[in-house]
């Protein structure tokens, strides 16, 4: 079964207008997502945020995630 992240997470309507981001800083899991889209490796944004752990980007992608299982209709182009 899959280690439960949920504890790495926060959101505060105060800070970085209540997006997810990693708990006690200002880094954003959108950040950390897009990051890795761009091609950024994981040591690389280790290297780039030395405040984050291995964790802490298994915590954002599995927030990703869940967000997606929400229940949401995608169109489908007919």
């Amino acid at each position: 079964m899959a280690e439960t992240l949920d504890h790495l997470i926060e959101t505060n309507p105060a800070i970085m207008m209540g997006k997810p981001l990693i708990k006690g800083t200002r880094i954003t899991v959108e950040n950390i997502i897009e990051r890795m889209a761009a091609g950024e490796s994981e040591s690389q944004i280790l290297r780039a945020l030395p405040h984050l752990k291995p964790e802490h980007l298994r915590a954002a992608l599995a927030c990703a995630c869940q967000s997606l299982h929400a229940d949401h209709i995608y169109p489908l182009a007919g």
